[in-house]
């Protein structure tokens, strides 16, 4: 053993001891900002609050704000299983060291669709799996697995300023495909992924306006609302004349 191991070694041991009270420093900020009535509120929009302490989004932004970018803090936050904790490691992992494992594993532990969405938004989107992930993800059973893969494509289509219409394009047929989905959240992201897409540009308006009246005569209850509700979104004054004045 040279010199320099026994100091290596104690310094290792260190960091690791700071990333450990950094994580338990902000375990117990969550519990500070728990609020029985958030947790109410959040029941009645639909999430679980099982493992909620019942903190906002923006109070978790503000905590995020602080912590910085951090991986494997990310990882632990995660590791928690609490709702808040996941959303917050959504905010300070980095989107660069994101593996797709990780992404699958994360996406079968989804039950809610906020902590979905905030982690498609907050991290998944940034990712260089991000587009294939919309692909993959569209085929599966699970409810809020297959929700990511609507998620990412509306996150793709409001955050990418870069990715072209061609790649958007590709999102249709899938789109339309599963427009029969009857399942709460699944049909809702797909609703929201088809709104965004056609609120990018006059272009892909026009053919997601197009899909939705493909959608729109199917003989299926949940395609109709799909349809019904993107198209009234998506022809709207107020959507047009934003497209127009942008062209």
């Amino acid at each position: 053993m040279t010199e320099e191991s026994p100091r290596s070694e104690f310094k290792s041991q260190r960091s690791h001891f700071s990333f450990k009270m950094k994580y338990n420093e902000i375990v117990k900020q969550l519990e500070s900002l728990s609020s029985p009535e958030n947790r109410q509120g959040m029941a009645r929009f639909g999430i679980n609050i099982e493992k909620a302490y019942g903190v906002s989004v923006a109070d978790l932004r503000k905590l995020a704000r602080k912590i910085k970018h951090n991986h494997l803090l990310a990882q632990q936050l995660w590791s928690s299983e609490m709702h808040e904790a996941r959303i917050l490691a959504s905010m300070v992992d980095k989107p660069e060291l994101v593996t797709e494992k990780q992404i699958e594993q994360w996406a079968k532990d989804f039950n809610s669709w906020d902590l979905t969405d905030q982690c498609c938004l907050n991290l998944f989107s940034k990712t260089k799996f991000a587009y294939k992930k919309c692909f993959e993800l569209s085929i599966r059973k699970e409810e809020f697995v297959k929700r990511t893969a609507f998620a990412l494509m509306a996150c793709l289509s409001w955050q990418n300023k870069q990715m072209p219409d061609s790649k958007f394009e590709k999102f249709f047929p899938i789109i339309i495909r599963e427009a029969t989905d009857e399942r709460n959240f699944v049909k809702k992201a797909v609703n929201w992924a088809l709104r965004q897409i056609g609120k990018r540009n006059i272009s892909l308006n026009k053919k997601a306006i197009a899909a939705a009246k493909k959608i729109e005569k199917i003989d299926d209850k949940t395609a109709k609302w799909i349809a019904k509700d993107a198209l009234k979104e998506l022809t709207s004054v107020s959507v047009q004349k934003r497209l127009s004045d942008a062209h």
